[in-house]
C-alpha cells in the first residue's frame, strides 16, 4: 500500500503544482497586489509554498528556513508564525521557490515507507498520520490555488485543469 499511496501522492501534489505555479504565472503585474480577502495575491502564492515546503519535512524541527540573501524565509521561522511575511516577493522568486518545493517533494515521497506513512505527522498541533498529512497539505495547496484562480477568471484570465502530474 506505500508505493501505491506515494505515486498516487506525488502525481496529485505535481498537478496540484502545476495548477499553483500556472496561477502564478499568469497573474497580470497590475493584479499581483489584487486582495484576496485581506492578503495580495502573491502573499496567497507564497503562503501555500511556504506551508508546503514545511509538511514536506521529516517533521518540524527538521525544516530549515532559507534565511541570508535571497532566501524565501529571511526571518526564519518568523515567516509562519506572523501575519504577514517580512517583504514581499515577486513572480520570479515564487516560480523558482516552486521549482524547489517540487524537488523537495520527490525528495520526501521517496524517503516515505510504509512505517512512516502510518506513523505520527511529525507536527505536534497535527494528530494524525504522516499518510494524512499528505493529503491534508495538498487540501492546503488546492484551496489556495482556487483562491488565485477565481481571482484570475474575474480579471478574465483562463486557468486550466490537470489531471495527474508525471
Amino acid at each position: 500500500m506505500g508505493s501505491l499511496f506515494k505515486n498516487a501522492a506525488t502525481r496529485q501534489f505535481s498537478a496540484a503544482l502545476a495548477m499553483l505555479g500556472e496561477a502564478i504565472e499568469k497573474c497580470p503585474d497590475e493584479h499581483w497586489d489584487s486582495p484576496i480577502a485581506r492578503y495580495p495575491f502573491w502573499m496567497v502564492a507564497y503562503h501555500t509554498l511556504c506551508f508546503a515546503d514545511v509538511y514536506l519535512s521529516k517533521d518540524d524541527a527538521s525544516w530549515a528556513p532559507q534565511t541570508g540573501p535571497g532566501g524565501m524565509h529571511p526571518a526564519g521561522r518568523a515567516e509562519l508564525d506572523e501575519e504577514y511575511p517580512s517583504r514581499k516577493f515577486e513572480r520570479a522568486e515564487l516560480l523558482s521557490y516552486l521549482d524547489f518545493i517540487r524537488r523537495k517533494l520527490a525528495e520526501s515521497m521517496a524517503a516515505e515507507t510504509e512505517a512512516s506513512l502510518a506513523g505520527p505527522s511529525g507536527f505536534p498541533r497535527l494528530k494524525f498520520s504522516r499518510a494524512e498529512l499528505h493529503l491534508y497539505y495538498l487540501r492546503h495547496i488546492q484551496h489556495h490555488t482556487g483562491q488565485l484562480t477565481a481571482i484570475l477568471r474575474r480579471h478574465g484570465v483562463d486557468t486550466g485543469w490537470v489531471k495527474s502530474g508525471n
